[in-house]
C-alpha cells in the first residue's frame, strides 16, 4: 500500500507535537492542537498519539484529519 506523505521540514533536531500541527497549518492555535490530540485524533507512525508534547524526529509519520506528514529534520 502505498502512502503519500507531504514533507515537512524542519530545522531542529526535534519538533514538539503540537507545534508541528500548527507548523503544517493543521491547527490554527496551540490549544486546538491540544484538542486533536487530547481527543486521540491525531496518529504518530501509525499509532494513536496522545502526548502533545511527544517529541517528533526526523523519518517520524503524523497522520491527522486525512493528511498524512513526513518530517524531515536538518541535514548534518
Amino acid at each position: 500500500m502505498q502512502s503519500n506523505f507531504e514533507e515537512i521540514k524542519i530545522n531542529t533536531d526535534f519538533i514538539r507535537l503540537d507545534a508541528f500541527l500548527k507548523l503544517c497549518a493543521a491547527a490554527g492555535s496551540g490549544g486546538e492542537a491540544k484538542m486533536y490530540i487530547q481527543e486521540g485524533n491525531v496518529e504518530l507512525n501509525g499509532e494513536i498519539c496522545l502526548q502533545r508534547g511527544k517529541k517528533l524526529y526526523d523519518g517520524d509519520k503524523v497522520s491527522f484529519n486525512g493528511e498524512s506528514y513526513l518530517i524531515l529534520g536538518e541535514e548534518k
